[in-house]
């Protein structure tokens, strides 16, 4: 299976979703991706099987966990964010993306739904970070990897309550923030893409994002690490029938990611800091993509041009 034929899938997404770009509707948004991205991994020539979705079965019609979709071929592991920030796209807001991973059967972990404690890095600083070292002791070492002074390194966070005790420490630190509100499987990302301006991607949020981001990191040569961090004892113990050893071991990329290759891709719904957003043009789209593979060591960024069915303008009869 060519890499770049799971463009196309995340390119169907980006564009359903992006018809809702700002109208405040996110479910509607989410679910014109799901259903598109649904299709596209339907007319493939592979037999996959969805790990990290939309959620169990019982809550989610389509891209549920366990699902299986393709016509037939090589068996693979899915993991999909239709919408990556739905609020961000209701809102119309940027750094929302469409998401996917793939890796060979077994190459991904299989994510509860629930929170998980994240550190990312780019490549000049995976081999020095530890989700157990304070937040100072991290931010020196990818300043001094990275051979700049900690008041140059810019550390994205989710802007949330919980937040408030690491956002002073950071500060207190002296490296700067850039609190966003939503969308942290962009931000993990842009830590290992130069000229993003972003440098360490820190803060608790959903686990399934997690591993996406330790799928693309993983292409990158970056690092990553995390902690699951059940919001009560229903998610702790749906971790464990999961297959978790504990919910509070450290999880190392290589655990997260069991796979030497490994594609990611993501296409832009609204402008960010990986790619651009849709937009439209009379019968017409462009979209924005990132492709990358672990085992060829490479990025491309991928604009497409997409004619669209047109649309008959009617003229009102007074």
């Amino acid at each position: 299976m060519d890499t770049l034929d799971f463009v196309k899938v995340t390119e169907a997404a980006a564009l359903a979703a992006s018809r809702w770009m700002g109208k405040g509707e996110r479910d509607l948004a989410d679910g014109a991706a799901v259903e598109k991205m649904r299709d596209v991994l339907n007319e493939m020539d592979i037999s996959g099987r969805i790990v990290i979705g939309e959620g169990e079965r019982d809550e989610a019609p389509m891209l549920y966990i366990g699902e299986e979709l393709g016509r037939g071929g090589v068996e693979v592991d899915i993991a999909v964010d239709p919408v990556e920030g739905t609020n961000l796209v209701a809102n119309g807001l940027p750094n929302s993306i469409a998401v996917l991973a793939v890796t060979s059967k077994g190459g991904l972990l299989n994510a509860p739904d629930t929170y998980m404690q994240k550190l990312a890095v780019g490549p000049k600083a995976a081999s020095y970070i530890h989700i157990d070292a304070s937040v100072k002791e991290n931010l020196q070492v990818v300043a001094n990897a990275m051979e700049r002074p900690i008041d140059d390194i810019t550390v994205v966070i989710l802007d949330r309550p919980r937040h408030k005790e690491l956002i002073e420490e950071v500060r207190r630190a002296g490296a700067k923030i850039k609190l966003i509100s939503d969308g942290d499987v962009d931000a993990a990302i842009a830590t290992a893409i130069d000229g993003t301006g972003i440098h360490v991607a820190m803060g608790t949020g959903g686990a399934p994002e997690g591993v996406l981001a330790a799928a693309a990191l993983k292409c990158l040569g970056g690092g990553f690490m995390g902690r699951l961090k059940p919001r009560n004892e229903a998610e702790a113990a749906r971790a464990l029938e999961m297959g978790m050893e504990s919910v509070d071991k450290v999880l190392t990329m290589e655990e997260l990611v069991r796979t030497d290759d490994v594609t990611f891709v993501a296409t832009g719904i609204t402008d960010g800091d990986l790619c651009r957003g849709v937009r439209f043009f009379g019968n017409g789209a462009r979209t924005h993509s990132i492709v990358m593979n672990s085992q060829s060591v490479t990025v491309r960024f991928i604009e497409t041009v997409h004619r669209l069915k047109a649309v008959p303008f009617r003229v009102r009869q007074h």
